[in-house]
């Protein structure tokens, strides 16, 4: 996990996650031009919905660990539950702190790991967790659009009169619909993702560009190595634990999700909930590929402009505050409190390993 996502890269993220935050929540609050809404608000909420929302936001580990479990006991039946409810968290954790959450997966093997699953074992369940999460999500987005959702949406325009919030959605459902189509594809015509890497490798090496061939043809080796996961999963039981994996997708990202409608509760807002959905999901696609540490910055924008056919402008800071506290705070201050104190333990007992063999030989 070093070589990939390293401890002072977790640390930098934190910082950035933090900073960026506090910067842009000063900037809303200017925003919002209303200090004393803001403090009313915050000492007015439904207090049953924000116990909601904590609960809510301990999803990441419990909902997020039951769905790894599932997955990686078809090829390590003696995975830990317990291990897998910190992986999940802390894959949310390690994702807010690094640049387009490229920090989760390598925390998720990590973490199972050190539990004890090997790591092929963890590398395939790490592929399996984002297989069930475009499954999920390229399923119920249709299944809520076919039940009528967003409709009420149409009416709100984001570019004139010409594209609403609804086309948006639509726009960004067919993103994970893609990324569905494409990840089939090389993982059942294998021969077809090679060919093109090694097209792009020679092209790349011709223009004296050997550090994006090089970056290539680890996608390539990435590609057999998926394919080879595929078959192997695919058998037997393996069926079954995809099956079951892609309803408890919906538990894994219930904080994403609904974080937005309870929210709106807590400010005592009446919202449709199935619009409020589909604006969480589309807001959760595009923050999928944020460049800073958590979408610090852009979410916050983000939820602001799209959220604010609900949000009165002078609601917005209370909004911001509350959902990124559900979606983001609280997780990233458990995941740092849990891994610190990892790391403080190894340090611990590295600087045991060296003394205890310099008393042996001062004692003898």
């Amino acid at each position: 996990m070093a070589t990939l996502v390293s401890t002072r890269v977790l640390r930098r993220g934190l910082e950035i996650f933090a900073a960026v935050s506090a910067l842009v929540f000063g900037g809303l609050l200017f925003y919002g031009n209303n200090f004393a809404s803001f403090l009313a608000a915050m000492t007015s909420l439904k207090w049953g919905w924000l116990l909601v929302g904590v609960a809510l936001a301990s999803l990441d580990w419990f909902g997020g660990g039951l769905r790894l479990w599932i997955l990686t006991r078809h090829v390590h039946p003696s995975v830990s539950l317990k291990g897998s409810i910190l992986a999940g968290g802390l894959t949310a954790w390690a994702s807010f702190l690094t640049p387009s959450q490229t920090g989760g997966g390598p925390m998720m093997i990590y973490t199972l790991k050190r539990y004890g699953t090997p790591i092929p074992e963890a590398m395939i369940a790490s592929l399996m967790t984002f297989v069930a999460t475009v499954i999920f999500f390229g399923l119920a987005g249709p299944f809520a659009i076919f039940m009528g959702a967003g409709r009420s949406l149409e009416q709100h325009g984001i570019l004139g009169q010409s594209f609403t919030l609804y086309d948006l959605f639509r726009l960004s459902l067919g993103g994970f619909v893609g990324i569905g189509l494409v990840m089939l594809v090389l993982f059942v015509f294998p021969s077809l993702g090679k060919q093109t890497a090694r097209v792009l490798v020679g092209w790349f090496e011709r223009r004296g560009s050997q550090r994006l061939a090089d970056r290539v043809q680890t996608i390539r080796v990435g590609i057999d190595r998926s394919h080879e996961c595929l078959v192997a999963f695919f058998k037997g039981w393996g069926w079954a634990a995809l099956a079951a994996a892609i309803p408890v997708s919906a538990l894994a990202h219930a904080n994403k999700l609904l974080a937005g409608y309870v929210v709106l509760r807590m400010l005592d807002i009446q919202v449709n909930f199935f619009d409020v959905l589909l604006l969480q999901t589309l807001i959760t696609f595009l923050l999928y590929f944020a460049p800073t540490p958590g979408g610090s910055g852009l979410a916050e924008i983000l939820s602001v402009a799209v959220m604010s056919v609900y949000v009165p402008r002078e609601l917005a800071p209370s909004y911001i505050l509350l959902w990124r506290l559900i979606l983001s705070y609280l997780t990233v201050a458990f995941g740092s409190v849990v891994f610190w104190r990892w790391l403080k333990g190894a340090e611990e007992r590295e600087e045991l390993s060296v003394v205890e063999p310099s008393e042996g030989g001062s004692a003898a």
